[in-house]
């Protein structure tokens, strides 16, 4: 489940209180003793850019297999991985490095940095959100992939892990929901298409 849980958010750098608009059941985790946690209104992006996801996104949905999925959403990886500052991105490299050699109180402390200057970084909340799943502390896991899906609400990842980790806490109700909504963003995405049917038996019953 662990190596599910970063493969999903970690390759999935584009992907996202949760976004406006979230279902009433969707998971509301007990916000982190963090200045930074308070989740913030969407940034909007730059027209072009904007046009640019949106068309990705609407090709995503729309993907007509697997492969072709994949290279859609290797090219949001892309477009939404830059932290536009090479500060932000040095320490990146750092907290990764922490994190490979399984330094997480560096990792989280270099973070913890980068989010105070660059709080619009997808991906520092992701990797973040990865070292506290690590570390079993689910509850800021939880709050990390809220500011993900706050800022960008179609961050499939971001959604699937968090239905990774309702379902592991046991909150299969809200695991089925947020599978729905990653699946939602990216029909294709295999291991929530297993997972969402895993719940929905459990949650709903079968069909009769």
């Amino acid at each position: 489940m662990r190596a599910l849980f970063a493969a999903l958010i970690l390759a999935a750098a584009p992907l996202g209180a949760f976004a406006p608009g979230a279902s009433a059941e969707t998971p509301p985790p007990p916000q982190a003793e963090r200045p930074e946690a308070a989740a913030p209104a969407p940034k909007p992006a730059e027209p072009d850019r904007a046009k640019r996801l949106d068309a990705l996104f609407a090709a995503l949905k729309a993907a007509p297999d697997d492969e072709s999925a994949k290279e859609i959403a290797a090219r949001i990886d892309v477009a939404l991985t830059p932290s536009g500052s090479d500060t932000a991105d040095l320490l990146m490299a750092r907290a990764s490095q922490a994190t490979q050699a399984k330094q997480f109180d560096l990792a989280v402390e270099l973070l913890d940095g980068l989010l105070r200057i660059e709080p619009d970084y997808l991906e520092a909340w992701n990797k973040r959100a990865t070292i506290f799943f690590l570390r079993e502390d689910y509850s800021d896991a939880l709050v990390d992939l809220r500011q993900v899906v706050a800022r960008e609400p179609r961050h499939y990842g971001a959604w699937a892990g968090i239905a990774i980790i309702c379902k592991e806490i046991g909150d299969d109700k809200r695991a089925l929901e947020a599978a729905r909504r990653a699946l939602a963003i990216y029909p294709h995405l295999d291991a929530m298409v297993d997972m969402e049917k895993e719940l929905a038996i459990k949650v709903e019953g079968r069909p009769i």
